[in-house]
């Protein structure tokens, strides 16, 4: 996947020029694509590299895959989402543990702690990851793309407002094609045929 960030072109940056130029602000466009982005890592998961594939919608790895914010080894911290989205990912304890000590997880890890949705045997990763896209790429569109924006807002919502959003995006499938199609095909017993 990614080993990090670039060292040798952050060592000699100074506040002013991070801060003015809110480095790596640009990296959270990757999570509000429409379109469900999946990770898939192989190797070393570092640092920046960790943070970008925190940000896709799911992650699968390789059984060889590690993972880790070693930024405090550099006299930093994580400036791309490695204490926040980290934390919400794989709860307080775990992630201060990574950030604390700049220590990786192993795949296995990652998988139990709900970092990464399936672990793959190296030589299968990239081949399971496009069944897994595939899989997405056949359902309704507009119901995927709802069913992801339902789900990134639960980080932002009281349960409460959360539920509700849900139900008005689940009541406003019902005014698309893909809904009809989708209950009809169950009905009839038949695979859909969404557009």
């Amino acid at each position: 996947f990614a080993a990090g960030a670039d060292i040798s072109e952050m060592k000699s940056k100074q506040f002013e020029d991070c801060y003015r130029t809110d480095m790596f602000a640009e990296w959270q466009g990757v999570s509000k694509l429409k379109t469900p982005i999946i990770a898939a890592v192989s190797g070393y998961c570092l640092g920046g590299g960790c943070e970008l594939a925190m940000m896709c919608d799911l992650m699968v790895c390789s059984e060889s895959a590690k993972f880790g914010q070693p930024e405090i080894n550099l006299g930093v911290i994580p400036g791309a989402g490695g204490t926040q989205r980290l934390t919400r990912i794989i709860g307080k304890s775990k992630a201060m543990y990574m950030n604390l000590t700049g220590e990786f997880i192993s795949a296995d890890e990652a998988y139990k702690s709900g970092l990464v949705a399936k672990v793959f045997p190296d030589d299968a990763l990239v081949e399971e990851t496009l069944k897994i896209a595939q899989v997405i790429a056949s359902k309704g569109q507009l119901s995927v793309q709802a069913a992801k924006e339902s789900v990134l807002a639960a980080d932002e919502l009281s349960l409460q407002e959360g539920l509700r959003f849900e139900r008005r995006l689940f009541h406003s499938l019902f005014a698309t094609d893909d809904q009809k199609e989708g209950m009809a095909a169950f009905l009839e017993k038949r695979p859909a045929n969404f557009k």
